[in-house]
């Protein structure tokens, strides 16, 4: 079993374990349109909430978006109740981390997520104890795929190079982030290479944490992002 092979998790939070409604997310970027003069599209807003052009920065700037000027916005019209209130959890990553506490591993989270929205989400779904460690990115800490918030959920957890663990995200970030940091990387593809419009490569892809409970084989050979 996949689950068996590691003494330590680490899993990124958005689009991997938990994702928001879509009535949220556009109600979001719609505020943040109004505030900033630039209407953003469906497609836009699915982009830069989900990733799914690798960084975003880069993507804002593709798009005439000046990312200092967007951030700031962007957060502050997020509700950290409202979001909660959206926010559902994936019922395969929830039968997965049973898994988990019966095995009793340690188990953290490296999110992107920022912590006044990342707490009340984790409360609302009744999760927060599912977990030894969440670390939320910050530009001082630094942004996955930078390995330095993985490392310091591996010292949180109490773990080094001599345990063997592994990183499962929905992102490319994600997987650069494991393989940075010295771990192995599983993708969890909830989109499709279509929408997503490139295909990541992991040491493990999957579709659903599903099919981490039976043997996987592994992708044969590592890209990086």
């Amino acid at each position: 079993m996949v689950t068996e092979e590691y003494d330590f998790w680490l899993f990124d939070l958005d689009g991997t374990l938990i994702d928001t409604e879509w009535g949220y997310t556009r109600e979001v970027f719609d505020r943040v349109g109004d505030r900033l003069g630039r209407q953003f599209t469906d497609r836009e807003a699915e982009i830069l909430w989900h990733g799914l052009g690798g960084p975003r920065n880069p993507q804002l700037r593709q798009w005439g978006v000046d990312p200092e000027a967007f951030w700031p916005v962007f957060h502050d019209e997020e509700d950290p109740q409202r979001r909660a209130e959206s926010t559902y959890l994936h019922t395969d990553a929830a039968a997965f981390m049973r898994r988990m506490q019966r095995r009793s591993v340690p188990v953290g989270v490296v999110t992107h997520c920022q912590e006044f929205l990342t707490r009340p989400v984790l409360d609302h779904l009744d999760i927060g104890d599912w977990f030894d460690t969440v670390v939320c990115c910050t530009e001082d800490l630094g942004w996955k795929p930078d390995p330095a918030p993985v490392a310091h959920a591996m010292a949180e957890l109490g773990v080094d190079a001599d345990h063997r663990g592994v990183l499962a995200g929905d992102g490319e970030s994600d997987i650069g982030a494991a393989w940075n940091a010295g771990l192995d990387g599983i993708h969890v593809e909830r989109h499709g290479p279509q929408r997503r419009g490139r295909c990541v490569l992991g040491d493990y892809r999957v579709d659903s944490f599903e099919t981490l409970l039976s043997d996987v084989a592994t992708d044969g050979g590592r890209q990086p992002d």
